[in-house]
């Protein structure tokens, strides 16, 4: 994987080590999936440890980038090429990825901020709009 970070790797280990879940940590009882996209300029896989919301089927990511100002590097990923896999507890699958816009845009951040609400203050701290991005199965889990 080109983007090995030290916190990333054991935060991935305890992943698959408890079925998805993190006990331990800032990130500890945290709903996260794993996104791998190809770098829109590397074209290597790149990873994404994400917190979702479900809507439906799908799963639903935020662009917060931790709080940044800018979007994070992924989005510009999936903007390039919508085919990434996901990794939800010990489920991996295909999907696309879809930028969520408009009205519909706005619904599914207000139910991500409802599932997940130490994200509400990420807009002010931000001050931008956070993308959204819909995670749709293209591939039974395996």
């Amino acid at each position: 994987m080109a983007d090995d970070d030290p916190f990333e790797t054991q935060l991935l280990a305890e992943m698959r080590a408890n079925d998805g879940d993190v006990i331990s940590g800032p990130l500890a009882g945290h709903p996260l999936l794993v996104m791998t996209s190809r770098g829109a300029k590397s074209n290597e896989d790149r990873r994404a440890i994400l917190t979702y919301h479900r809507d439906g089927d799908d799963f639903i990511v935020a662009g917060t980038a931790g709080g940044a100002a800018s979007d994070p590097a992924w989005l510009r990923n999936v903007e390039a090429d919508e085919h990434v896999t996901i990794e939800v507890r010990s489920e991996r699958s295909e999907a696309k990825a879809t930028i969520v816009e408009g009205a519909e845009r706005d619904r599914v951040w207000a139910d991500h901020v409802k599932a997940l609400p130490w994200l509400a203050d990420y807009p002010a701290q931000t001050g931008r709009l956070i993308p959204m991005v819909r995670l749709t199965r293209t591939s039974a889990p395996r």
